[in-house]
């Protein structure tokens, strides 16, 4: 199994149980190992008061695109710590694109950086997320 192969299986076997990102109104757009690229478009129910799409849209939006990189070798992997910096607002049907890259992997930590931009490739948001490896795998290989 190539190691793009083994990133489409690890995300499949995600998507399959992740109700949050689908309720969201997610899309899964390219998955490879240690990226992913995951899209939504901005509704009236992802907007806040200020008629603006709510910060933690855009926060869900990179922790999910940071989820599917993480787990892209079928190790089971979780977030040990996240941070993100708005840079513009996301507007009311926008495409939210975010692109997860690994930046680095030792031992069971890895950092990965996602960067939020819209369809136009305006800068929403750069989103941080620190993983850790835990016992299992998303699919038996």
């Amino acid at each position: 199994m190539t190691s793009k192969q083994r990133a489409e299986k690890s995300a499949e076997a995600m998507w399959a149980s992740d109700a949050a990102s689908k309720w969201a109104g997610m899309e899964i757009a390219d998955v490879d190992e240690g990226r992913a690229t995951l899209e939504l478009t901005v509704k009236a129910h992802h907007c806040n008061g200020h008629g603006i799409c709510h910060g933690g849209v855009t926060f869900m939006l990179a922790d999910s695109a940071f989820a599917f990189a993480c787990n892209s070798r079928n190790q089971s992997t979780v977030a040990q710590s996240n941070s993100i910096t708005f840079t513009a607002a996301g507007r009311l049907g926008d495409r939210l694109i975010a692109r997860a890259t690994e930046v680095s992997l030792t031992g069971r930590s890895g950092i990965y950086d996602v960067a939020v931009e819209n369809q136009n490739g305006e800068m929403i948001a750069a989103f941080r997320g620190l993983s850790r490896a835990i016992k299992g795998q998303l699919f038996d290989e």
